[in-house]
């Protein structure tokens, strides 16, 4: 394992990318993400916004640079503002980030804006009222809505929407997303369904992402795969034959990307993993406490990201689902 240099892993990815989740709690309770009855975490089991400012910080000196908050819904974290106060004064971050699936989004996007939060990006599987109860099982598609133009009235303008398609659920709102992204010239991105939700996973619900593709392209005409595309992005991103708007196919299952994965993901109470579908976590807690906190923190880093696989193996039988799910975890 390296000592010094970037945190490079043994099949020679250099990691830049951090997902940072600040709590497992939500107010929503997708059917791909979470258990319908959760038991969340206490107060005094997150990481503190001190110590989340440390182990940020401990990985920016080794050459992170891409920061995403997430959750649970990240904006149930009472001081996630003074959160993302505290990230643009560290020196190294040129991408701070946010997932959030916009129910709180109306009161919230003007204040992360002017605390210096970049970019967000907010979940919107549906535009029809029980569809949204049926995947969420909540109330609440007019509160996202409204919560996606608040965040474009406060001035943030690279919103992208996250949508998650589900034979016989709502794979008829395609074109109907894709649309009312179009008209706010936002940049939609479909996600294939994945194994990390509570409820056993159904590949045949999934809707690949050329599925996808063949639908939008029947309605619009071809899509060109956008030049110069950050290679580490999960996204594949095209561009509308007629040049308005972008779509992203995240495809987890038909295309994995692990090949060029930059990233990894620190889950609320502390702990650190290298792989979405990881089946081992690295406790950052005993780091913190120690006298030489930021030397600890950069050694578990390193070991982390030295351990990591080469991929997530879902299309193979060696593959073993997680024992956290998505909410867990961090999106």
């Amino acid at each position: 394992m390296p000592s010094t240099g970037p945190l490079l892993d043994t099949f020679g990815r250099i990691h830049r990318s951090l997902r940072v989740s600040v709590t497992d709690r939500c107010n929503l309770r997708c059917t791909y993400c979470m258990p319908e009855e959760a038991t969340f975490l206490s107060g005094n089991q997150l990481l503190s916004r001190k110590q989340i400012l440390q182990v940020v910080s401990a990985g920016v000196e080794l050459g992170l640079t891409k920061i995403r908050l997430t959750g649970g819904e990240p904006l149930l974290r009472k001081d996630l503002v003074e959160i993302v106060g505290d990230l643009t004064q560290v020196e190294g971050i040129e991408d701070l980030s946010l997932t959030t699936n916009g129910i709180l989004l109306t009161e919230f996007a003007k204040p992360l804006f002017l605390a210096g939060l970049q970019r967000l990006t907010i979940s919107l599987d549906t535009l029809k009222e029980d569809t949204f109860h049926r995947l969420a099982r909540r109330d609440g598609l007019a509160r996202v809505l409204g919560g996606i133009e608040a965040a474009l009235e406060a001035g943030f303008r690279e919103t992208k929407l996250n949508a998650v398609i589900l034979k016989g659920v709502n794979e008829d709102e395609i074109v109907p997303l894709a649309a009312y992204a179009r008209e706010r010239n936002i940049t939609l991105r479909f996600i294939e369904s994945m194994p990390i939700g509570a409820d056993p996973w159904d590949r045949g619900a999934m809707v690949s992402g050329k599925e996808i593709q063949n639908t939008l392209e029947a309605n619009w005409g071809p899509l060109t795969a956008v030049l110069g595309q950050n290679p580490h992005a999960p996204a594949l991103d095209f561009q509308f034959a007629d040049g308005r708007g972008k779509i992203g196919l995240i495809m987890s299952v038909t295309r994995p990307f692990c090949g060029q994965c930059d990233r990894l993901r620190l889950t609320a109470d502390g702990k650190l993993r290298n792989c979405l579908f990881s089946l081992e976590e690295t406790d950052l807690r005993n780091a913190l406490e120690t006298p030489n906190g930021p030397e600890s923190l950069q050694v578990c880093f390193r070991k982390s990201v030295w351990g990591k696989w080469e991929g997530h193996e879902i299309n193979t039988s060696r593959f073993l689902k997680p024992d956290r799910t998505m909410h867990s975890i961090g999106g």
